[in-house]
């Protein structure tokens, strides 16, 4: 019985933190553009996505603005395969996210449309809005970076990028991907 109700309450809270968010677009820039069709090929490689709607090129910040089709599911990892398939490198990585509403602490993770955010950097706070969030992981920020970042955590999933035993959230396997962001 008890077991029962918990598992209820655990599928409650995930369904609820799932429907209030919505990514609205993300901003890539890219490392070692040279001229217009460097950003054409990575242009061409991220338009071949089934779940991208418009990318709109910032040739002289060397970035793009990636915007999804409604109700798309996107995955953060093969954007940035997109970028490296055309032979360059992610130099940053930002997510531009609607929140209902999201209450957040340092060190913890969440469920976001069925992918794991691990804040990092960041105090207690509410979510509402629009919010951009930053990607820390390794090939979304430049290895010094990366380095730096690893004081915000203990657990190792930030080395790993991947759910560990010390995550200690039981809606997500072992092994489950997770993104280490910041606001």
């Amino acid at each position: 019985m008890f077991l029962s109700r918990l598992f209820l309450l655990v599928a409650i809270i995930t369904i609820a933190t799932n429907s209030f968010s919505q990514i609205n677009k993300v901003t890539i820039q890219a490392s070692g553009l040279t001229c217009s069709m460097c950003s054409n090929a990575i242009n061409k490689s991220i338009k071949k996505l089934s779940y991208v709607n418009e990318v709109v090129p910032n040739i002289k910040n060397s970035t793009f603005e990636i915007y999804f089709k409604p109700d798309a599911v996107v995955d953060f990892d093969q954007l940035k395969k997109k970028v490296e398939d055309a032979g360059f490198f992610v130099a940053n990585f930002e997510v531009n996210i609607t929140f209902e509403q999201l209450d957040i602490s340092n060190d913890k993770h969440y469920s976001l449309n069925g992918t794991m955010l691990h804040f990092m950097n960041v105090g207690n706070k509410t979510l509402k809005g629009e919010i951009n969030l930053r990607l820390l992981d390794k090939g979304y920020v430049t290895s010094k970076e990366f380095k730096k970042n690893s004081k915000y955590t203990n657990m190792n999933c930030y080395q790993t990028g991947v759910m560990e035993s010390c995550c200690n959230d039981k809606t997500k396997s072992i092994g489950t991907r997770i993104y280490h962001v910041t606001i």
